[in-house]
């Protein structure tokens, strides 16, 4: 009978009596553990009253879902507000009535004082000189406007990008307020009331994700010719009602080194939950092709 070496808390499993395999014949891991890939303990963003929370322990949630929320009706009324202002700032953006007046009135001042000087060159005392310096101004003044009338344009298009990056901020402090799942999963513990304060990073609820679970053993260094990463293994767990109940999964990591006193190589695989029967916790026994 061997004698097992004691392994530290955090392994998570170990081989029983484990055998090398001849070639082409799984490799038998006769004690894993099965165990979480992925936990969160969901919090809050936001400070204020958790005005809504819509699920239970035990309930299936998805990714990007809203489980709950932060009393919201200031940062609400500031998004509305600065959407409003985003929406002015539009129209004056895309105002260029000032501009193409600005145009217009230029060509008509240069088509003034080009008449008035094609009259004096035919009738010297046609048009008086200080009548052809007041056109000649009126020109260069509206050269002047539509130089004005394009920085005012410029400045409205600057301003608007101003009120769009405020009303972007405002959302996002909006949707700070929902307290979202962040994967699939399941709800497993809820750690606040409806009507509770909480601060950003107060833990509100723990959802774990249980489509896709870890079972993590070890194995001689020398089971393996080469690097098993990928390889395909069924777990086998005995269930209620079900005997040697089988999840197929794959090796996902395998330990650059080995233990210098047992020889063994630390190794996780990720198994499919595909009823979601297997729970974490269970033992089983796993076989890698």
């Amino acid at each position: 009978m061997h004698t097992l070496m004691a392994i530290p808390l955090v392994c998570l499993a170990s081989i029983v009596g484990q055998q090398s395999a001849p070639a082409g014949n799984p490799l038998a891991v006769d004690s894993v553990l099965v165990t979480l890939i992925d936990e969160v303990e969901v919090p809050a963003q936001a400070e204020g009253a958790l005005i809504a929370l819509t699920v239970r322990e035990g309930d299936s949630v998805s990714a990007g879902q809203e489980l709950g929320r932060v009393d919201d009706l200031d940062a609400r009324s500031a998004a509305r507000q600065l959407e409003l202002e985003a929406d002015v700032a539009r129209r004056e953006a895309e105002n260029d009535l000032k501009v193409r007046f600005g145009h217009k009135n230029a060509e008509v001042a240069k088509a003034e004082l080009r008449r008035a000087e094609e009259s004096v060159k035919q009738f010297s005392r046609a048009v008086s000189g200080s009548e052809i310096d007041r056109l000649r101004l009126t020109a260069e003044r509206t050269e002047l406007e539509i130089l004005q009338a394009d920085h005012e344009f410029a400045v409205a298009k600057l301003n608007l990008g101003v009120k769009e990056n405020a009303h972007a901020f405002a959302l996002e402090t909006l949707s700070r307020r929902a307290i979202a799942a962040p994967i699939d999963g399941v709800v497993v513990q809820v750690n606040r009331q409806q009507g509770e304060w909480v601060k950003p990073g107060d833990s509100v609820l723990r959802v774990v994700r249980i489509d896709r679970l870890r079972t993590e053993g070890f194995l001689m260094h020398n089971d393996f010719p080469e690097d098993p990463t990928g390889r395909r293994v069924t777990l086998m767990v005995d269930l209620p009602g079900r005997k040697q109940a089988k999840y197929p999964g794959k090796i996902v990591f395998v330990s650059p080194e080995v233990n210098p006193v047992s020889g063994q190589v630390r190794f996780w695989a990720e198994i499919e939950n595909q009823d979601g029967k297997l729970r974490p916790g269970i033992k089983g026994r796993l076989a890698i092709e």
